[in-house]
């Protein structure tokens, strides 16, 4: 049994009251409070920031209208532990997000707020997208600040609406919360304690289409939507096909589908006997590493563009496709980082031989990216069972996770002196 084993039933209690949050649609408030006095109480330094609306709108992966920004009342929460000169070593961030999507009751076997065992398995809502990485990025704080021998800082984030876009590690990348500056990150997301080094985008966009109603006893007098939606479906669909031939990666070519292109909602009509003369139809676009959003967006853009060329009544309607919601740039660490050789190793060493891996999901890792702070992803858990009914962990993933990190952090800041 690993020193970090020794936190198991701290851990499961710590994870249980953690999980009884209700932290959906902006609801963080509490948790965090929450935590940081258990920061506080475990004898960490503490810092609060809470996002500025605005200066989010002027980011690219953001709403321009501050207003369809939430951040009131909305804190991110970091515990600091100092060891030895800490001046004298490097400063890496445990990063995780306390927010989770909603919870459809009715779908789940138990209550999804309250936390339920069988055997070494946990099932609630948050137990895998991710609180539990979130409460080992505490621990293993904890275990370091108690037995830790070297010289460095370690910074445990919770933050807010990563589910929303990231808004807490964002404006912690935008404008630093802290007196210090950041010398790499561990973002502890679900990757099954593989080490992924590689995220990918996504744009947001929704479509617009105009036709002409008429009485559905008439409807050749009108103009139907739904074959125009119909074509530009196949068209996009025509132009995943292309791009997963074109646009390749060494981490994404397990994949199935490496970019997948997912209209998720579309509405129709608004009368059953009536030629439907509206759509609006909202789509997900993967974004590969190496591309941007702005980049894949025109791609789209110019194809739907030549639909509407080959169309007499799309080129005298043309459609409407604007950006929506939050975009998610692609973001990617060079795995010669001392950060990912410490979690590699420290997987080994351990009996987890992971090479890097790419996700097909969003991360906060880009905010960090972007700021220039090296960042990879390592957590316990499976991302298939993120924003699923009766979302379940393994407990014993949860304390190898620990152990691994509390090896990895140990190495980072020893092989990276000042």
């Amino acid at each position: 049994m690993t020193a970090f084993a020794g936190y198991d039933e701290e851990l499961r209690a710590f994870l249980e009251e953690l999980l009884r949050f209700d932290t959906t649609d902006g609801g963080e408030l509490a948790a965090q409070r929450w935590l940081r006095e258990q920061f506080e109480s475990f004898g960490f330094e503490t810092y609060e920031w809470v996002a500025d609306a605005d200066e989010l709108a002027a980011h690219p992966s953001f709403p321009d209208d501050p207003a369809e920004i939430e951040t009131v009342a909305r804190p991110s929460v970091a515990g600091v532990v100092e060891l030895g000169d800490p001046e004298a070593g490097p400063t890496i961030v445990l990063n995780g997000h306390v927010d989770v999507v909603p919870a459809t009751e009715s779908a789940w076997d138990t209550d999804p707020f309250e936390p339920t065992w069988n055997g070494s398995e946990v099932t609630a809502r948050g137990a895998a997208d991710m609180k539990s990485g979130l409460a080992v990025a505490v621990f293993v704080a904890r275990h370091l600040a108690e037995v830790g021998e070297f010289d460095g800082r370690i910074v445990v984030e919770s933050v807010a609406g990563e589910e929303e876009g990231g808004i807490g590690a964002a404006a912690a990348a935008l404008s630093n919360p802290y007196p210090f500056d950041r010398d790499a990150a561990i973002v502890t997301e679900p990757t099954e304690l593989d080490v992924v080094t590689a995220v990918e985008g996504s744009v947001m966009m929704e479509l617009r289409l105009e036709g002409r109603s008429a009485h559905a006893a008439t409807r050749w007098r009108g103009e139907s939507v739904l074959p125009h939606f119909e074509t530009i479906r196949r068209a996009f669909a025509e132009l995943e096909a292309e791009r997963e031939e074109r646009v390749t990666h060494p981490l994404y070519e397990e994949f199935p589908i490496k970019w997948p292109v997912s209209f998720g909602t579309v509405q129709a009509g608004n009368w059953a006997s009536a030629v439907p003369d509206e759509l609006v139809a909202q789509v997900r676009i993967g974004v590969a590493p190496g591309e941007t959003v702005a980049d894949v967006e025109a791609e789209f853009r110019e194809r739907l563009e030549s639909v509407a060329e080959e169309s007499e009544w799309l080129s005298e309607h043309p459609p409407e496709f604007e950006r929506f919601s939050i975009q998610f740039e692609s973001a990617e660490v060079d795995p010669e980082e001392p950060v990912v050789g410490a979690v590699q190793a420290a997987a080994a060493a351990a009996g987890l031989e992971r090479e890097p891996r790419g996700a097909t999901y969003g991360a906060d890792s880009r905010h960090y990216e972007e700021a220039g702070i090296p960042t990879v992803l390592f957590g316990p858990g499976s991302i298939e069972q993120a924003h699923f009914p009766n979302e379940t962990i393994d407990f014993e993933d949860v304390l190898t996770a620990g152990s691994v990190l509390v090896d990895a952090v140990e190495r980072f800041c020893r092989e990276n002196q000042r």
